[in-house]
């Protein structure tokens, strides 16, 4: 048994391209999610009136909720027509290496034994309310001050993370949802960029 993440994208979308003649790089517009178009400023509104990509549900016009772009070159980006559907098969196949790009999940602000696993101070001796406590932050009296990255108490989570060379375990082609291995970023229900890895080795 291989624990398994679900990511559905059988509802993403090309919503633009961006050209060198116009924008001066090469890039395909993905949107995912969904959304009221009523919710949409009249700008963003706009550019799917414009483009025909507003979607009538039940007689409530949608939008995609979250918008990207994703840099690849003019011979693929030919390949792409704006409004059509692209799921995940369209991109990844069984067995390959990616990236999963995420927001991780807001923790609030934490102490240093949870946020950075600080063994804490000891309970005897009289020690008195500084059980879970950093302890000495100084250095001496040259350099004389606290250094540049030392962890201390804050906020925790709620901070863009990528969790490299993770395996596709399986591809549902009909509904159009990948099976990653493991955890990934993020809370049920988050968005994900799922891409190519970088630092993949070979198989």
């Amino acid at each position: 048994m291989i624990a398994v993440t679900v990511i559905d994208t059988k509802d993403n979308k090309v919503l633009g391209k961006r050209t060198d003649s116009l924008n001066g790089y090469t890039a395909v517009i993905i949107g995912v999610g969904e959304k009221k178009a009523k919710r949409a400023n009249k700008p963003t509104l706009g550019f799917y009136e414009k483009n025909g990509l507003v979607d009538d549900k039940c007689g409530v016009a949608h939008i995609k909720r979250e918008v990207r772009e994703f840099r690849i070159d003019a011979e693929t980006l030919s390949k792409y027509t704006v409004g059509e559907l692209l799921a995940g098969d369209k991109l990844f196949k069984v067995g390959e290496i990616v990236d999963v790009i995420g927001v991780s999940k807001g923790k609030g602000f934490q102490g240093v034994v949870k946020k950075y696993h600080f063994k804490g101070s000891t309970n005897s001796h009289g020690q008195h309310e500084y059980h879970r406590h950093g302890g000495s932050i100084g250095a001496n009296t040259y350099p004389a001050h606290v250094f540049k990255g030392k962890k201390m108490p804050g906020q925790m989570g709620n901070a863009r993370l990528t969790l490299q060379n993770v395996k596709i375990v399986q591809v549902m082609v009909e509904e159009g949802i990948l099976l990653i291995r493991g955890g990934i970023p993020g809370p049920t229900g988050g968005f994900v960029r799922v891409q190519k890895a970088v630092k993949a080795k070979p198989q």
